[in-house]
């Protein structure tokens, strides 16, 4: 029997080492390495972040309060009050006559003098009734005439009667005739006079009615408001529709006061000839000087006021009907020094610090010291000189943390 020649057998073992020993390795040991060393560095910047924004210096909080423009004349106030700038010389100017108006020779602000023509109504109805009695009146004096005549008459034929009675040619009779005739003419003439006199009172009437027609300034003064234009029907005492009553509203200027309402309660702070200061809303920067000059004896239920009447020292022309007014009541009265603006603050802004007196501004965020000089106290504030204009923003009571170039924020109140 012939053997056959054995071949090594190859063991499952070494096939396997050698196909791992074959295999590419992906990564290595440097690689994690670095992740690792990034995954630090990045948390170290996170940290050092954090702690910058937790240390950093916070944002302080304050109250603010701003500086004013005020008055030394505030400091005798007593009382306020409001009211309105009214004329005390007013007028509706309007026509007794009704009829169209054919001439305006005014507008709104027209300076008018007492008795100007203002306006002028259609008088040719009444240029008519004129003529009329003009003619009425010629007509009496012809009848006064013609009296006249017949008396000069009667009387001739009352002196021949008288003679012819004294020769004895006439009777007693035909002289009482001749008497009865001049006291009859006598009696005309009367009548015709009494005719013309009539006559006359109707055109004294008719131009009366004329004058009418005629609308004149009843006073010195100013036109306020145009209320009708020409070819409107005036109609003062009628309410029909597409008609006017008043053609202009007037107003004597120089009796412009101002009607305050004063409260009530506090009315015993209110007497005649009290030094009054006075500011209108349209003029804020002038400040005006009057006194009270009546108080109307009356409440008024719905608002518990009495209204006071204040009379302007001095009268501008700036000042208008129904402009809008403040006025301060004073204990005492002010001058013109008394009504020149100055500066003023919150005497609590003001600290007092290396023996300055310090104020701190607001800029921003920040705030910046500033030093101040006090001067006389008005109200509420106190007056202040230095580095300051009005409308400035500082730090109300203001604590030690507070230093130039602090960060702040404003509270909201």
């Amino acid at each position: 029997m012939t053997a056959t020649p054995s071949v090594p057998a190859v063991s499952a073992t070494n096939s396997t080492s050698a196909l791992q020993q074959l295999k590419i390795e992906r990564g290595s040991n440097a690689p994690v390495k670095k992740r690792a060393w990034g995954r630090w560095i990045v948390l170290a910047i996170v940290l050092l972040a954090v702690t910058g924004f937790v240390l950093r210096p916070g944002k302080v909080e304050v109250q603010a309060t701003s500086v004013v423009t005020t008055y030394p004349s505030q400091q005798y106030a007593q009382l306020t009050a409001s009211g309105y700038v009214v004329a005390q010389r007013r007028a509706a100017v309007a026509s007794k006559a009704t009829g169209r108006l054919v001439l305006l020779n005014v507008r709104e602000g027209s300076q008018v003098k007492q008795g100007d023509v203002l306006a002028r109504l259609d008088a040719s109805d009444v240029q008519a009734a004129m003529a009329q009695a003009q003619a009425g009146i010629r007509q009496a004096q012809a009848g006064v005439a013609q009296a006249n005549v017949e008396l000069v008459n009667a009387e001739s034929e009352l002196r021949r009667a008288q003679g012819l009675k004294a020769q004895g040619f006439v009777s007693p009779q035909a002289l009482d005739t001749a008497t009865n005739r001049v006291n009859g003419a006598k009696a005309a003439v009367h009548l015709s006079q009494a005719a013309v006199a009539v006559a006359q009172a109707q055109l004294k009437v008719q131009q009366v009615n004329q004058d009418f027609t005629e609308i004149r300034a009843p006073f010195d003064g100013v036109v306020l408001v145009k209320n009708a234009n020409v070819g409107d029907i005036i109609t003062p005492f009628s309410s029909a529709a597409g008609t006017q009553g008043a053609v202009v509203t007037m107003a004597d200027m120089s009796t412009l006061e101002v009607e305050a309402d004063v409260s009530e309660s506090n009315l015993a702070k209110a007497k005649i000839g009290q030094p009054v200061e006075i500011t209108l809303d349209a003029l804020p920067d002038t400040r005006f000087r009057g006194s009270i000059v009546g108080i109307v004896p009356t409440v008024d239920r719905a608002k518990a006021t009495v209204m006071t009447k204040i009379r302007f020292e001095k009268l501008d022309a700036r000042i208008l009907p129904e402009m809008s007014a403040k006025v301060t009541i004073l204990s005492q009265a002010v001058t013109d020094a008394d009504q020149q603006p100055l500066l003023a603050l919150n005497p609590k802004a003001v600290v007092e610090r290396d023996g300055k007196k310090l104020v701190f501004r607001i800029k921003e965020d920040s705030v910046e010291a500033l030093a101040v000089t006090l001067g006389r106290k008005i109200g509420d504030n106190t007056e202040v000189s230095g580095a300051l204009k009005s409308g400035d923003k500082l730090v109300l009571s203001p604590s030690d943390k507070i230093k130039a170039g602090a960060k702040i924020v404003v509270a909201n109140k």
